[in-house]
């Protein structure tokens, strides 16, 4: 059983990884180094101090404003901080320590970045998936998640590679010709995401993830639509819905993988 200390540690490491996201989220886009340039204001360019980068602390203290120019601190750092540290704890507490935590933990991270990066711009970046792909494929003999071993191992990962990247590429392409060589809102990132999906999640637990995912972006496009918020031409980003049922899919899958066909 995991203690709430180590619980609390993790949650604190989870404040520290999520400052990190936030470089990578602004930066991958733009093609910035995230290792290389200090963190600076992206107002004034002013390098920034160890004392304006503690994790949300500073955020408050500087009640949300740049110590240098003033200009407005983006309300997202804080909110990336707080959501890792939350995601980490809960982790941590479902797994305990050990390896399966670590691999969670880098998936967690992964799926953030690329839930925020196509809320906020509507990009899927290779330079964060494709990177994720070799490392779910690495990871795959060692993951067990669910607690059953041996783990389902390379080939099933790379199964539930084909089967995602099959099924949603299918979907592009229908999108293509039905709206004609626009994609109705879908690219070419959606169709990567999945590939990347399924060698994470494996087979059959990819077409859980990806039900998931249709499912729950339908509701809120639905619902958006209903109050008003969303014309029917609008395209929503559908990352964030398929990186979330991912990790539903991870932690969850195979129980409402049993109870669906149970059902059956």
């Amino acid at each position: 059983m995991t203690t709430p200390l180590a619980i609390a540690i993790f949650a604190l490491l989870g404040l520290a990884v999520g400052s990190f996201l936030n470089v990578c989220i602004d930066r991958l886009p733009t093609g910035k180094s995230i290792i290389r340039l200090p963190s600076h204001c992206e107002s004034c360019i002013q390098k920034l101090q160890a004392r304006d980068l503690v994790p949300v602390f500073s955020y408050l203290w500087l009640r949300g404003h740049c110590r240098y120019c003033a200009a407005k601190i983006p309300l997202r750092l804080p909110l990336v901080e707080l959501a890792t540290a939350l995601i980490f704890a809960s982790l941590t507490w479902h797994y305990g320590l050990g390896l399966q935590l670590a691999i969670a933990l880098i998936y967690a991270c992964f799926f953030l970045v690329i839930f925020v990066i196509d809320l906020e711009r509507r990009l899927i970046l290779d330079i964060v998936v494709y990177p994720a792909m070799v490392l779910a494929l690495i990871f795959s003999p060692f993951w067990n998640g669910f607690g059953e071993w041996p783990s389902p191992g390379i080939l099933n990962a790379l199964l539930g590679g084909a089967v995602g990247f099959g099924f949603m590429g299918s979907a592009y392409l229908i999108a293509l010709w039905r709206y004609r060589g626009v994609g109705g809102g879908m690219g070419l990132g959606d169709v990567t995401l999945a590939g990347l999906i399924g060698i994470v999640t494996g087979f059959p637990l990819v077409f859980v993830a990806l039900l998931l995912g249709i499912l729950s972006g339908g509701v809120v496009a639905i619902s958006l639509l209903i109050v008003r918020l969303r014309r029917g031409k609008d395209p929503i980003p559908f990352g964030p819905f398929l990186a979330v049922a991912t990790m539903v899919a991870l932690l969850w899958g195979q129980g409402i993988l049993d109870w669906y066909t149970g059902l059956l």
